[in-house]
C-alpha cells in the first residue's frame, strides 16, 4: 500500500507544483484535493473536493491520509477585507490541524512566512504568528512549518505590489542574506515533499533551509 496525501491550496502557486511532483512520484497512491475551484486534473490518484473551504469541519470523514500539506495563503491586494483574511490564512490551517488531529494523521506541513510572530505589530506576521502558534497546539506527531521569503513564479493573476518586490529583489539579490532571498515555488513544494518523505530536524523551517531542501541541483 502506497502514502495517501491531502492538499489545501492545490490550484494555487506552490500548490499546484506540490500536486504535480506528487503525481511523479508512485509512492503516494492518493492526493485528495480539498479545493474551492477545480484543478481541472483528471487523473485516477486525484480525489477532488470543490468545497467551502471555510466550512472545512463538515467534511472530517473524508479528511484522512497519511501527510496534510496546507499551501492556503492571500494578499492584502486580493482579500483587502481582514476578516477574510483571517478566516483564509489563520482559520483554513488552523481548522486543518485540529481535523488532522482528530483523525490521526502523523504528518502536518503548512506555509507560513518570513517574519511570522503572534505579537507583531504588522497584521500580516502577527496573523501567521498566531497560525503557528494554534497549528502546534495540536501537538500532532509530526508538524513542520515553512517560513519562504518572497515567493516567486509564474501566476495567473497580476499582483503589482509583488511584482515591483520581485523585481527590486532580482537586481539586489546577489547582496541579499540568504534567509531573505526570494525563493521559487517549485523549490518550497520539493521541500514539503521532501520533509514529508524523510522528516527534518527543526519544526519551523526558515527560507534559506527551504531552499537548500527544495534544490534538485
Amino acid at each position: 500500500m502506497g502514502k495517501s496525501a491531502i492538499i489545501l491550496g492545490a490550484t494555487g502557486l506552490t500548490g499546484s507544483h506540490l500536486l504535480d511532483s506528487l503525481l511523479k512520484d508512485n509512492t503516494y497512491d492518493k492526493i485528495i484535493v480539498f479545493t474551492r475551484r477545480s484543478t481541472e486534473i483528471n487523473h485516477p490518484r486525484v480525489e477532488e473536493h470543490i468545497i467551502d473551504l471555510f466550512q472545512l469541519e463538515n467534511y472530517i470523514s473524508r479528511f484522512k491520509a497519511d501527510v496534510v500539506f496546507c499551501c492556503i495563503g492571500t494578499t492584502k491586494a486580493k482579500t483587502p477585507d481582514k476578516n477574510i483574511y483571517k478566516k483564509i490564512d489563520y482559520g483554513i490551517p488552523v481548522m486543518a490541524a485540529k481535523l488532522a488531529k482528530k483523525n490521526q494523521i502523523p504528518c502536518f506541513i503548512v506555509i507560513s512566512a518570513l517574519g511570522a510572530n503572534a505579537k507583531s505589530k504588522v497584521f500580516y506576521n502577527r496573523l501567521k504568528g498566531k497560525m503557528q502558534e494554534d497549528v502546534l497546539k495540536q501537538k500532532l506527531e509530526n508538524t513542520y512549518i515553512l517560513q519562504p521569503s518572497l515567493i516567486i513564479g509564474n501566476r495567473n493573476e497580476n499582483r503589482a505590489g509583488e511584482n515591483f518586490a520581485k523585481h527590486i529583489m532580482n537586481i539586489f539579490n546577489f547582496i541579499i542574506p540568504k534567509k531573505y532571498k526570494s525563493i521559487k515555488a517549485q523549490t518550497i513544494a520539493y521541500a514539503m515533499q521532501k520533509i514529508a518523505d524523510h522528516g527534518y530536524k527543526k519544526t519551523i523551517i526558515p527560507s534559506d533551509e527551504i531552499q537548500k531542501l527544495g534544490n534538485k541541483d
